[in-house]
């Protein structure tokens, strides 16, 4: 499923986590260079270098016990010890032709008095991973109702060229008034205008999102696996194949 690409650097996409804590975000990168991490309470992603056993021996280091949830351009091969806690298929989508969307609606930049509730919407819609501390990341915009926040969407991953937009969320009570589209009219428009490529991950059976993202420009460039993996568990759940 993977396709060619005029740019150079489309290749840092095989392996977006390790080259984002590698260049735009290695401030956060904790471990060395055959794996990383983001701190805990920022992001629970960590990353191989390659699907070696010495690989797996640093990631085992620094995430001692906790999950990693990985993403992986080919299905994760455990050594000994090791289990797949979940596991799937994701979408990886590069938006090189952004289409027109809805700028003109009302939002404001989210801060970190805004967690909370940032917290509880993202619980109740579950987008992904979304922690405490996950908004040092980058930009989250959010829409407000009566003082509520009802709607969301922001940066996650940043590596050289490409800046991910991630947590695309709107309370249940508010869908269908096109708010997660004009967030993310916004997030594309800002990322274009820095001279980077828009990307983003979505799960490979949420056909729904899928073609909505391709309305705004997004292309699937290919599918990654998903490998949430800790060290001494049991395992749980395939990785859909």
């Amino acid at each position: 499923m993977k396709h060619s690409h005029a740019s150079p650097d489309i290749l840092l996409l095989d392996n977006p986590i390790w080259h984002a804590l590698s260049t735009e975000q290695r401030h956060l990168s904790q471990g060395d260079n055959l794996a990383k991490r983001f701190p805990k309470g920022v992001a629970p992603f960590g990353a191989l270098i390659n699907q070696s056993p010495a690989s797996y021996e640093a990631l085992k280091e620094i995430f001692p016990d906790e999950v990693a949830a990985l993403f992986l351009d080919a299905k994760p091969v455990l050594p000994p010890n090791w289990a797949l806690v979940h596991g799937g298929q994701i979408y990886q989508m590069v938006c090189e032709t952004p289409l027109p969307g809805n700028e003109h609606q009302v939002f404001r930049e989210l801060t970190e008095a805004d967690v909370p509730e940032m917290l509880a919407l993202t619980k109740l819609t579950e987008p992904g991973p979304f922690l405490s501390r996950t908004i040092e990341l980058g930009s989250y915009l959010g829409i407000h109702d009566s003082g509520s926040l009802v709607a969301m969407a922001g940066e996650r991953l940043h590596l050289t060229g490409f800046t991910e937009v991630s947590a695309v969320c709107t309370h249940p009570e508010f869908r269908g008034r096109g708010y997660g589209n004009a967030l993310l009219s916004v997030l594309i428009s800002r990322i274009v205008k820095r001279g980077e490529t828009p990307i983003l991950h979505v799960r490979a059976e949420n056909v729904a999102a899928v073609r909505l993202y391709e309305k705004l420009g997004f292309n699937v460039r290919t599918r990654l696996h998903l490998a949430v993996v800790k060290y001494g568990a049991a395992s749980h759940h395939g990785d859909g194949e």
